[in-house]
């Protein structure tokens, strides 16, 4: 029989009330009375929390404030949250991973860096706003208020001295002063671009405000295209940057988001040009931006096509009698462009059959390099400028070319390009299909863009010592006109800063990847009034160690995060180019949704009937698909994370929430998964009892021989290293928790195995303990609190742990100097045979020490010796484990022969 998440919630509710009702007169934990309890059943969970869910954060506050520099630094970053109101299981799983990470580098001695702050600005408060009546800053700092307590209440260890919301003017005071900067460097921008127009409201909309229909979900009016003039950030100025960037990054760490990365960026190998646009005698305010890859050839072009559905084909700019209307897909155009190197108009032509590069809806015509562009130019009686030259040895030099003439095609690309971005005239290289960043939203609840428009001075910067630009107070949103900001009529009126004469403020407000594209370095200095941040402290903690998020980020939110990082390096601001070391992306938390096969309807979990082999609806008997989705509330497969911490505390659900799944997978969200973590708390509890117990009662006799002892702790000796080795190595380089508990519940398994007679007096027996409840610790904080204080109450010998202070105090375990850890031998990727060394020696293994150990091996002879090498890889694991790898040129050229083989 199915129980739905909804019943079984119901069912243990009930549960936990009459348990509740009994729990005082039945027992309370260790901590409460000084008397160990047997086992956790009568809400001891709820009890540990109770107890040390304040201690723990006291004990983090803390942390965060004892820096000492002489630690090594370590800034582990999750992606902040929009404060939509509540937490759901997806914030649940990144922020649990997220701590984790930081408890665990902390114990190891790092200074760690763990901040949280808010994505605050968005559509959806302006939503709010138009449907409740409510101000969007209301409503935003009263989810920002229901949330943190959320965080807190999962005994989260963020440094909330650092916190800080991005509609806060105080942050995007720093925003606006990053665009000002950008706009001095020449990297902002104004031209028109099309947006989604509300023909009813007259209001632009966001493409999630528009239903499949292609219908406003407000008016219901059907949606036009409408040109308005929009700001850009010329990102594409930094793309070949960019991808020269994740050169940088290590490719081990990154893996599949470099390949996103490079995707989105795409080939490098030309660039745009902007050309000026005449029409008649007057000079249009826009320009006419066209891809190439052939700038060097500049000089030569001898006209521009523009697909049909590019913006300039209007009625206005047909020649006369060309044509009556845009049905008709061919034609000259009364437009000019100016060639930026020789001053000379270029015609324009649309064409519906032209070829045009991925992204692009515009295409130079250059008939001394192209045959169909000459074809063209011909038909149309088109100049031909013949500037590329074939030298006697086959190389190929500029004529006809300006200052350029003489130079080598590949020199010509060069000083184009160079040229033209010294003109201002773009020459920046990068992609066809790559755009610049259009950051214009007609938006209230937003970052102000700090530009004025003067009748004199046209578009003028706002003075750096008038920012920030904040917001008008308003009373209220309808949702209808070109932008709110428009109605707050003295907002807008202000004085030239240049003339004094009467000019208006920008009423478009920023995109909200703005703000959060470079909010990791405003952590590092977050109550600095004078610059967005200390460049000494931002170059100290970065780079970030871990940036955690969903891989639905792993493209856009990089993608401006690394340009804002490459910009203010050249800025001179930070030292590191490249913001982010290491990227953990974590899959989405899936619930079991159930929709009608006929309509596609979701149905809510009360609504279906699973008595039956098949899930159906209830009343109607029809079939339904079950699938694993995206829990939504659309959906109604979305579970309350508060409704989790209910029934099983903040600990279990964090145990639960990391188990299972590796973080990069999605997460398929199952009640009947708490079964097995309930069940390993227990068994963890279990060990510690059978340790408190022999130990309160002083020391035992045992009829064990010296050697029978040394034979168990040899064994419990090897368990403790086996498990240190693994759940370090997962915790601190695969980021595979799921598998680290693994590790850890089988070697609990193996401490309940050892006899009470050797848990009553093992020195390693102890130690296992010990290890096991601080490993468990950054995933059960306080849990694992409780336990360490009972393990404390019965004066153990160990001299290696702090006893006066907690288990999140204590430094993590380490392997024993002399506990073998293996140099795996390969040949061509094929493991070979294993060495074991002890972990002293493979910690300070090299390339030469490890060829000159493995040919030590009688396999080496027979198998590698007298063989001809490709070449030799080593790649060292401190404390887990060493590969190297013999490829043999032989099999090389095998690979290579199957490879071409394949391909024909």
């Amino acid at each position: 029989m199915h129980l739905s998440w909804s019943v079984l919630k119901h069912l243990k509710i009930q549960e936990l009330r009459i348990v509740y009702q009994y729990r005082n007169c039945v027992r309370t934990i260790f901590s409460k009375t000084g008397k160990w309890p047997d086992d956790l059943r009568g809400g001891a969970r709820q009890d540990i929390e109770d107890y040390w869910k304040e201690k723990v954060q006291l004990q983090d506050e803390k942390s965060h404030q004892c820096l000492d520099p002489k630690k090594e630094k370590y800034y582990v970053l999750s992606m902040f949250p929009y404060p939509s109101g509540r937490l759901h299981m997806g914030h649940v799983r990144v922020y649990t991973i997220s701590d984790t990470m930081a408890r665990f580098q902390r114990m190891r001695g790092k200074q760690v860096i763990h901040p949280m702050g808010w994505d605050a600005f968005g559509l959806p408060a302006e939503n709010a706003a138009i449907e409740r009546g409510e101000l969007p800053e209301n409503w935003t700092y009263s989810n920002i208020s229901t949330m943190k307590k959320q965080l807190e209440n999962l005994c989260f260890s963020f440094d909330w001295s650092k916190e800080f919301a991005t509609c806060d003017p105080a942050y995007y005071r720093w925003t606006q002063y990053i665009f000002l900067k950008m706009f001095e460097a020449g990297l902002v921008f104004q031209k028109e671009a099309s947006v989604n127009w509300d023909p009813v409201d007259r209001t632009v909309l966001a493409d999630e405000q528009i239903d499949e229909m292609g219908h406003s979900w407000r008016s219901g009016a059907k949606v036009e295209k409408k040109y308005l003039k929009q700001w850009y950030i010329r990102t594409t100025a930094y793309a070949k940057s960019l991808l020269e960037g994740l050169q940088d990054v290590d490719p081990n760490l990154w893996r599949d988001i470099i390949n996103l990365q490079r995707h989105w960026i795409g080939h490098c190998n030309g660039c745009r040009i902007e050309f000026k646009l005449k029409h008649g005698n007057e000079f249009l305010d826009d320009t006419l931006s066209v891809y190439t890859t052939s700038p060097e050839a500049l000089c030569a072009v001898s006209h521009i096509l523009l697909n049909t559905e590019h913006k300039l084909n209007k009625q206005e700019y047909y020649c006369k009698g060309e044509r009556e209307s845009v049905e008709i897909p061919d034609g000259k155009l009364m437009l000019q462009a100016i060639n930026p190197l020789t001053d000379k108009p270029i015609p324009l032509f649309l064409s519906s059959t032209t070829d045009y590069l991925l992204g692009t809806d515009s295409r130079l015509g250059i008939p001394s390099i192209d045959e169909e562009d000459r074809h063209f130019a011909v038909t149309n009686g088109l100049e031909v400028i013949e500037v590329i030259a074939t030298e006697r040895d086959g190389s190929e030099v500029l004529v006809n070319s300006e200052q350029f003439s003489g130079l080598s095609r590949e020199a010509g690309f060069d000083a184009v390009t160079k040229y033209a971005r010294e003109h201002g005239f773009g020459g920046h290289i990068t992609s066809s299909k790559l755009n610049d960043w259009l950051i214009s939203r007609q938006r209230y609840w937003g970052t102000p863009i700090p530009v004025m428009h003067c009748q004199n001075c046209k578009t003028v910067p706002v003075p750096l010592k008038d920012l920030p630009v904040q917001l008008p107070k308003i009373s209220s949103l309808s949702g209808k006109g070109e932008s709110p900001l428009k109605q707050a009529t003295e907002w807008i009126s202000v004085k030239c800063p240049r003339c004094g004469s009467d000019a208006q403020r920008e009423t478009d407000t920023m995109d909200t990847f703005v703000d959060s594209s470079w909010y990791y370095l405003r952590y590092l200095d977050p109550h600095n009034t004078q610059r967005p941040f200390d460049k000494d402290k931002a170059d100290h903690g970065m780079p970030v160690d871990l940036y955690i998020g969903g891989k639905e980020h792993a493209v856009l939110h990089l993608y401006f995060a690394r340009f804002f990082n490459h910009f203010l390096c050249d800025q001179g601001m930070i030292r590191h180019r490249e913001p982010f070391k290491n990227l953990l992306t974590q899959g989405m938390v899936m619930g079991q949704a159930y929709r009608v096969k006929r309509t596609g309807k979701y149905l809510k979990p009360e609504q279906v009937d699973l008595t039956g082999k098949v899930p159906v609806e209830k009343g109607s008997g029809v079939e339904l698909d079950v699938e694993w989705e995206k829990m939504s509330k659309s959906r109604h497969n979305g579970v309350d994370p508060q409704d989790v911490i209910d029934i099983h505390g903040v600990d279990t659900n964090r145990l639960n929430i990391l188990s299972a799944a590796a973080p990069k997978s999605h997460r398929q969200w199952n009640p009947a998964t708490f079964k097995g973590i309930l069940h390993w708390q227990s068994r963890v509890w279990s060990v510690v009892t059978e340790y408190i117990k022999h130990r309160s009662h002083g020391n035992q006799t045992n009829s064990l021989t010296s050697d029978e002892l040394a034979k168990y702790e040899n064994s419990i000796n090897d368990y403790r290293n086996s498990c240190i080795v693994h759940v370090s190595f997962h915790f601190g380089f695969t980021f595979l928790i799921h598998s680290a508990i693994a590790r850890m519940q089988m070697f609990n398994s193996n401490l309940k195995k050892i006899p009470s007679e050797v848990a009553a007096c093992s020195q390693e027996f102890e130690r296992a303990v010990c290890d096991m409840v601080i490993m468990l610790a950054p995933m059960a904080p306080m849990f694992a609190s409780e336990l360490w204080a009972g393990i404390a109450s019965v004066q153990p010998k160990s001299t290696q742990y702090i006893w006066d202070k907690g288990v999140l105090e204590q430094q993590w375990p380490e392997v024993d100097q002399d506990y073998p850890l293996p140099l795996i031998v390969k040949k061509t990727s094929g493991e070979l045979f294993q060495l074991n060394i002890p972990r002293a020696e493979l910690d300070a293994l090299t390339k030469e020490r490890a060829i000159s150990l493995a040919k030590t091996h009688e396999y080496y002879s027979s198998s590698l010796d007298g063989r001809v090498m490709h070449n030799i890889t080593f790649k060292l694991n401190p404390c887990f484990k060493a590969e190297l790898n013999f490829i043999l040129a032989d099999d090389v050229a095998k690979q290579l022969k199957k490879k071409v083989k394949s391909k024909s």
